[in-house]
């Protein structure tokens, strides 16, 4: 029997890492046996949305870029103390409570036990251990709520966007936010509270009819937040706005 050549080797390493990569997103859950099938798109929300649901009948919080919807969780647990922490970071970014590389929380030595434990400086929440053992804290979770994808409804914007529509057809002007992420079916559907006849629309910029499915970026339609920074132009002035027209599909000649 041979044995494996340097590059059989280097190659079945790579094969080992890119396994582990894959089957580490959350501990005890794998994502194999997929091959080839695709993930939906997720959903995108700014901050502002998240902002909106900070109480405990209607609960989410944002960390590591992700939004979790933990209203349940919370009502599960309403007469436990360990919910409070919860409901007092409702409708905010909670990333400082985890360890950035780790995707778990951050942790530290307590000064009695000399064990590490949780860092929890706002209290112990739902599904943290105790530092010492104790009765009434199950031992059949099999994953804490914030590892697990149950609660998971999206993902955090890395940016805020505001667009200017405007109608040709009625001359509106509609100031919407939307994310960087996004593509135009999905702006599409952020401005539907506006038009409800979107779907009878065509959307241009500078004439040129969007792709809907790919973002503003990827149309052309730049977002150029950080020269606007540099020359120390705030985002909310007019220059950073930038403007889409849409076209009633029986009106497109005038565009």
């Amino acid at each position: 029997l041979g044995y494996p050549t340097h590059s059989a080797a280097l190659q079945s390493v790579s094969l080992i890492q890119r396994e582990v990569e894959v089957t580490s997103w959350f501990p005890g859950q794998s994502h194999q046996g997929k091959m080839g099938s695709q993930e939906p798109r997720p959903k995108y929300y700014t901050p502002y949305e998240v902002s909106l649901h900070n109480h405990e009948d209607d609960l989410w919080v944002s960390f590591l870029g992700n939004v979790d919807d933990l209203t349940s969780l919370v009502s599960n647990n309403h007469t436990s103390e360990l919910a409070e922490p919860i409901v007092a970071v409702a409708g905010t970014d909670i990333s400082h409570w985890f360890n950035t590389k780790t995707k778990d929380l951050r942790t530290c030595v307590d000064p009695i036990t000399g064990c590490v434990v949780p860092y929890t400086p706002g209290g112990r929440f739902i599904h943290v251990p105790p530092p010492v053992p104790r009765t009434d804290h199950p031992t059949n979770i099999s994953r804490p709520w914030w590892k697990d994808p149950a609660f998971r409804i999206g993902k955090l914007t890395a940016r805020k966007r505001t667009l200017r529509v405007v109608n040709i057809l009625t001359s509106q002007e509609t100031l919407i936010d939307v994310c960087t992420e996004e593509n135009i079916e999905e702006i599409q559907e952020r401005y539907r509270v506006h038009n409800g006849h979107t779907d009878s629309y065509t959307w241009k910029y500078s004439g040129v009819v969007l792709d809907m499915k790919k973002t503003l970026n990827d149309n052309n339609v730049i977002d150029e937040y950080e020269k606007f920074q540099q020359l120390s132009i705030d985002e909310t002035d007019e220059a950073c706005i930038s403007e889409v027209h849409v076209y009633y599909n029986d009106d497109l000649s005038e565009g």
